[in-house]
């Protein structure tokens, strides 16, 4: 009787996953239509809804990010703009509508020039997506397995010698394709970056509004968050220049 009544459950439970997932998919197409209706504000609350009910992609934070941009509220496109590009970096379209999004703002910040290994490093790691080198790092242990049972198996020397340096070499990518998996979990996880909401701020020296000014910034600029102090956030430009501001002036990406 209870294995009856688990199996019904398990049922139960599977046909209300794929009653949400239909009632997603069908929220999603009736905003994909409203946006191409023009009814930008209405295609947001139904994107909106999506991503409050749980379910988040690339394509939802792009079409978010253009349904914004159609609005003029630049802010809130290259916010959606740059969460698609956590989980797509390399796609063009993602990348043009964010670098054209980002000819509206008011700041033209000169970043601060990258070592050139860091630089090939970080090209590098966005070759692929998250889950492409989780997939990969799967596959390369994988491996690592098929060589260890071959080499402990087999009788024939040539074969498990071969094994065993492949495994070694195997063991070296699949170092890498771990680290940079760690990685990119740990940038899509920790919110480390944000963009300014407010029209103009001044950013201070220390997490009090009467400390020393020390520059101003505007709407739609990307920041670095360092450090976090009640209710105020250190924070970073392109330029390196660094300093506090309220946590009220800006959005996580």
């Amino acid at each position: 009787m209870k294995r009856i009544l688990s199996f019904i459950s398990i049922i139960i439970l599977s046909c209300n996953s794929l009653f949400a997932q239909d009632h997603l998919q069908q929220t999603i197409a009736e905003a994909n239509k409203a946006y191409d209706d023009g009814l930008y504000n209405q295609s947001i609350e139904l994107y909106q809804a999506v991503i409050d009910s749980g379910y988040t992609s690339t394509e939802l934070y792009y079409n978010l990010g253009n349904a914004y941009f159609k609005l003029k509220d630049i802010p809130s496109a290259i916010l959606y703009y740059e969460k698609a590009k956590k989980t797509a970096p390399k796609n063009e379209d993602i990348l043009f509508n964010l670098n054209i999004a980002k000819t509206r703002i008011v700041d033209r910040i000169d970043e601060v020039p990258e070592l050139f290994y860091v630089k090939w490093w970080k090209s590098f790691v966005n070759l692929f997506s998250l889950n492409t080198w989780t997939i990969l790092s799967l596959v390369l242990f994988s491996i690592i397995f098929v060589c260890a049972t071959v080499f402990f198996i087999s009788r024939n020397t040539n074969l498990r010698r071969f094994s065993f340096w492949f495994g070694i070499l195997i063991i070296f990518f699949s170092f890498i394709s771990f680290t940079i998996s760690y990685q990119k979990y740990y940038e899509y996880r920790e919110q480390h970056e944000a963009i300014i909401f407010t029209p103009t701020i001044t950013v201070k020296s220390s997490p009090n509004q009467n400390s020393i000014d020390l520059f101003v910034i505007h709407e739609g600029t990307k920041i670095e968050i360092i450090d976090k102090v009640e209710g105020w956030y250190e924070i970073r430009i392109a330029n390196g220049s660094v300093g506090w501001l309220p946590d009220h002036a800006i959005k996580m990406i």
